[in-house]
């Protein structure tokens, strides 16, 4: 009986090999460097929406077209109804499936000033999130962006928060 256990286990670890070959060969097209132009993004939403001291976001962004296969830079601030600014630099990972659907999380650092907002506990923090697109033919955008802002432990104080956002991005168009 150990036998066949071991032959069962063979069996399963090499499908699995297979599958695992087979889902990286099809992940190198999602993976490619895009043919997408550099984009301007404009995102209005919540921030804090699920703690005490909620506030209206407006967002705008630059996405760069040039990167590293499907990781490509990216600026940007926001500023809120409580008087917060965030002006934050970093990263995001452009997956395509299926020439009009796009996941992109994304990585930035930066300066925050709370305003009448919530106090994070740094003048640094870092935000890390992941943005739900629908790409039309012209490269253009609309979706859905979820992001956390934290220090990340850089002080005592660090509550965090949340942010939810509609966001329209199109082609640059110089």
């Amino acid at each position: 009986m150990s036998g066949l256990k071991h032959l069962g286990a063979a069996v399963v670890a090499a499908g699995a090999l297979l599958g695992a070959s087979a889902a990286y060969a099809g992940m190198a097209d999602i993976m490619a460097p895009a043919s997408d132009p550099s984009l301007i993004a404009l995102g209005a939403g919540d921030i804090d929406f699920d703690h005490k001291e909620p506030a209206g976001e407006l967002r705008g962004e630059y996405r760069f077209a040039q990167g590293f296969y499907f990781i490509k830079p990216m600026i940007g601030a926001f500023g809120t109804s409580r008087h917060q600014v965030y002006a934050y630099g970093g990263l995001r990972f452009d997956f395509v499936f299926f020439d009009h659907f796009a996941v992109t999380p994304n990585a930035a650092v930066g300066w925050y000033n709370r305003g009448n907002g919530k106090a994070l506990g740094s003048p640094i923090e870092f935000k890390t999130g992941v943005e739900l697109d629908y790409r039309f033919d012209n490269a253009a955008r609309l979706g859905v962006a979820f992001d956390h802002i934290s220090n990340a432990g850089l002080t005592k104080l660090n509550p965090g928060t949340e942010q939810i956002l509609l966001v329209l991005s199109w082609p640059v168009p110089w």
